[in-house]
């Protein structure tokens, strides 16, 4: 069983929970603040509002009902899409597309091994 740690984001009074490799939880955290210092440089008006990562945890477990868990590969899917969407002409948001898409990449790769080796 592979080690997973859960990155809490809050967003308002919000909070959502996503499970990531252990290996790349800090990369979420990182990215997601990175994200949140540069979204408000950003013109467009589909620009999404962003939740802010606020904490890191090896065990989770959720005692409220309504609250979920979500897969690190959904939510970065989620990410890009939201990202893709935007129609920015004055600030390179290729660099921010491209940080989210390695991410997104090195998780692919990451289920794809752990399936592999499930079988």
């Amino acid at each position: 069983m592979p080690k997973m740690r859960y990155v809490i984001l809050q967003q308002q009074q919000a909070l959502q929970f996503v499970e990531m490799p252990e290996e790349y939880a800090y990369q979420l955290s990182a990215l997601n603040l990175r994200l949140n210092k540069e979204i408000d440089k950003l013109t467009a008006d589909n620009v999404p509002d962003l939740p802010l990562a606020v904490a890191e945890c090896d065990a989770l477990e959720l005692l409220r009902e309504g609250y979920t868990l979500e897969s690190g590969i959904d939510y970065i899917n989620r990410l890009e899409r939201a990202f893709a969407a935007i129609q920015e002409s004055h600030y390179p948001l290729i660099a921010l597309l491209t940080e989210i898409r390695a991410l997104q990449a090195q998780l692919e790769q990451w289920y794809e091994e752990e399936a592999e080796n499930a079988h």
